[in-house]
């Protein structure tokens, strides 16, 4: 898998870091769009993006350039 945490610009395991760089977004939008979508679509979304953000936290390796 190509994609890859971020090293520097890190918040908490930082996934959403990683996959603004794999894809040349901005790390700000892609960590605001995860919690905007995971709060507006209620019940069961919250709970399984936590889950999903914490799986691939561990399971994602980090990337050395940032």
């Amino acid at each position: 898998m190509s994609i890859k945490q971020a090293k520097k610009d890190r918040w908490a395991l930082d996934v959403c870091g990683g996959v603004a760089h794999h894809f040349r977004w901005n790390s700000s939008v892609v960590r605001l769009a995860t919690a905007i979508l995971a709060i507006l679509i209620l019940g069961p979304s919250l709970v399984a993006t936590i889950l999903i953000y914490i799986l691939l936290g561990y399971l994602l390796p980090e990337m050395e350039a940032y």
